[in-house]
């Protein structure tokens, strides 16, 4: 489902500082850098406009001067996607020595404020080294010390040597956390104090499916960003079949692969009998999560205000969403990896609530959303709404009442957009039959 909302000013928004945008098909198409998010192209630039306004930020990064670089790696390992199957691999590296672990976990960034995340990040140096990606198999030094990297439990401390002083460049996206400067890898020695042995057993497993490993490691309760690394440096699968994974791929793939093994259980599940809400406000995002009676259904609905990240309308308002009903869906998303880092979260809640149901989740984001921060934002802020106790809402009125309370956005808007919402609204269950 894809559903665009035009909508005249809305109080108090105008544009940022009097910046206006060129876009073509914007006018017409309100959705289109929502549907882009600076990966497609849709509009026909060689670069982002919208990116293009945040690259004052980037000249403000650090320059390193010379081509050595001695520090602490969180640890982090980054496989880019341009030119595959011919891509970059690297470590991420901070000039800072000790325990800089915080600076690639998002589980634990639940509560920080935008600059102090793009703090952790813009610090981190990326080192790249061309490969083929089928060369997860047969590593050259270099990339035996990436991987190795990619199991480590803790920060190592790290030499590396550039071809050339590192540039300062922020990357934004709207999968990946931002990083910083990066330069030409020449040269790494590591001292990995430490790995996660519960992944250096399934990467020492070759017989493992990449899908069983990343299952066994998910129910040892390895960090869900700790498998996306192992899974994007090729640790893990079949011999013959591990090949490296661009980051912004292993993450949705790990959200996606996880998110399906939990709904195998929670099908099974007894069906929940009322309607559940959770709120949180977070980074300027609103987010309301519904759990309604019956069987598994799923929709995430996200509602950008004009003038933020992927809405540079300056007063146009774009809603979209996508939706599942009991047996999934089998296209990806328009809403991209975002719908599948929810899924996960509300996957895991249903499972610890003993209980299937359908799902909405709705998010409402407003200006202060300034930089892309990457699907982490949606996964770990919809896990942090759930594990707060749950509001016990009477009828579908009191939902409609606790939604025009939490959002700006009207109600009927939401509505409009949602199909579970709808759903719920005009079918009646089989006991309702039976009341009668």
């Amino acid at each position: 489902m894809l559903t665009v909302t035009p909508a005249p000013a809305l109080p108090g928004v105008s544009p940022l500082n009097g910046l206006t945008w060129s876009i073509p098909g914007l006018r017409d198409d309100p959705s289109l850098c929502l549907r882009c998010r600076a990966a497609q192209g849709l509009c026909g630039k060689p670069v982002c406009p919208i990116l293009i306004k945040y690259d004052a930020f980037a000249r403000t990064l650090p320059m390193l001067d010379g081509t050595e670089l001695d520090g602490s790696c969180p640890p982090g390992v980054f496989v880019g996607r341009v030119g595959y199957p011919r891509v970059s691999i690297g470590p991420l590296v901070s000039p800072l020595h000790g325990d800089t672990l915080l600076y690639d976990t998002p589980e634990q960034w639940v509560g920080r404020s935008v600059q102090e995340v793009v703090g952790f990040r813009t610090g981190l140096v990326r080192g790249k080294h061309p490969v083929r990606v089928t060369d997860a198999e047969k590593p050259t030094r270099m990339i035996e010390e990436i991987q190795l990297l990619s199991r480590a439990r803790e920060s190592a401390e790290v030499d590396v040597k550039f071809s050339r002083p590192p540039r300062g460049h922020l990357s934004l996206s709207d999968s990946l956390p931002p990083y910083g400067p990066s330069a030409p890898l020449q040269q790494i020695t590591l001292d990995v104090r430490r790995v996660d042995e519960r992944v250096d057993r399934l990467a020492s497993d070759t017989d493992a499916l990449a899908s069983v490993a990343v299952e066994e490691l998910y129910t040892r309760r390895v960090p869900v960003s700790r498998i996306q690394r192992a899974f994007s440096a090729g640790t893990l699968g079949r011999r013959g079949r591990r090949k490296f994974v661009p980051t912004r791929w292993s993450i949705t793939a790990v959200d996606d692969l996880l998110g399906k093994q939990n709904l195998d259980r929670v099908r099974l599940l007894p069906e929940l009998s009322e309607i559940l809400l959770w709120r949180l406000t977070a980074l300027d995002n609103r987010w309301i999560v519904a759990f309604l009676p019956g069987t598994f259904r799923y929709e995430s609905i996200e509602a950008w205000y004009p003038n933020t990240l992927w809405n540079p309308s300056p007063d146009r308002l774009v809603v979209m969403g996508d939706h599942e009903g009991f047996r999934g869906r089998t296209t990806y998303a328009s809403i991209g990896g975002c719908y599948y880092a929810a899924r996960l979260a509300v996957s895991e809640a249903q499972l610890r609530m003993g209980r299937q149901g359908g799902a909405v989740v709705l998010r409402e984001v407003h200006p202060g959303e300034v930089l892309p921060l990457g699907v982490w934002n949606v996964r770990e802020h919809v896990r942090a709404a759930l594990s707060t106790p749950p509001l016990h809402v009477a009828d579908l009125l009191e939902l409609d009442a606790r939604i025009s309370e939490t959002f700006v956005i009207p109600l009927d808007r939401w509505r409009s957009s949602s199909a579970l919402l709808h759903e719920a609204r005009t079918q009646r269950r089989l006991e309702q039959f039976a009341a009668d």
